[in-house]
């Protein structure tokens, strides 16, 4: 990643698949203070944050659904995360994030058995990671669910409330309910998410039309204007790495 950020990606293996989307972690190596915008990825992290000047901490974020500023990222800040996708909220989490949507919450300095000496090594940190999520995993999975989140993730989103319901043979009011309860948005809300976020791929690579079943070029800008801020062409120019989810699809 450019101007000292540093990022680097591990994926989770088979077992936690359906529930983690990945392990990451970001050291601001510019000597500077960096201001960024977060945008909404469909995904809940679970943070472990340090800086000179801040103390450690662990933070919960719940689904974005709008550009937010984050607060400027500190000179030496470290970030190692777990990001989930939502059936790992229920099953791994064990609690309803309804109540931090466009939000978050910070959690015990010892949550999980994570303490400061986890910045210090990421690969470490991932296998510890793994370790106590595997702990934590229920074998009994409501199958309808499964089936549900296998089937937006797939299909990045591009499929109506209707079919999911017929294909999964469960009521779209009762799979609205659930969403609403548990993650705090509706079903429709998080697949538009989720096909914003497949659409940052393209655009990464300089691909400025539609890609994921949007209606026309004119609904793609609007779609994309709404969850960043800004339309595509500005989101590609991404001066300073200002969107740092844009920067890590561009990462090595």
């Amino acid at each position: 990643m450019e101007q000292g950020l540093d990022y680097t990606l591990v994926k989770p293996d088979y077992i936690l698949s359906d529930f983690v989307d990945s392990f990451w972690c970001l050291r601001n190596k510019s000597g500077i203070a960096k201001e960024t915008v977060g945008l909404p990825d469909g995904r809940v992290d679970l943070f472990l944050f340090k800086s000179q000047k801040d103390d450690f901490r662990v933070i919960l974020l719940g689904l974005g659904t709008l550009p937010h500023e984050v607060a400027s990222i500190p000179v030496d800040a470290q970030i190692f995360c777990i990001s989930f996708k939502l059936l790992g909220v229920e099953y791994l989490l064990h609690e309803p994030i309804a109540d931090i949507i466009n939000s978050g919450r910070l959690l015990a300095v010892d949550f999980w058995g994570f303490s400061e000496e986890d910045l210090h090594d990421f690969d470490l940190f991932v296998n510890k990671s793994m370790h106590k999520l595997k702990s934590l995993l229920e074998m009994d999975i409501d199958e309808r669910k499964r089936k549900l989140f296998a089937l937006i993730y797939a299909t990045n989103g591009s499929i109506s409330v209707s079919e999911v319901a017929e294909r999964i043979c469960w009521e779209s009011r009762q799979i609205n309910r659930y969403f609403r309860r548990q993650f705090g948005l509706s079903l429709k809300a998080y697949c538009n998410i989720l096909r914003f976020r497949s659409s940052l791929d393209h655009i990464a690579q300089g691909k400025l039309f539609p890609q994921e079943h949007f209606f026309d070029q004119t609904h793609f800008i609007k779609e994309v204007k709404k969850f960043s801020g800004v339309v595509p062409k500005e989101l590609l120019k991404n001066e300073n790495d200002r969107f740092i989810l844009l920067s890590s699809l561009k990462a090595p």
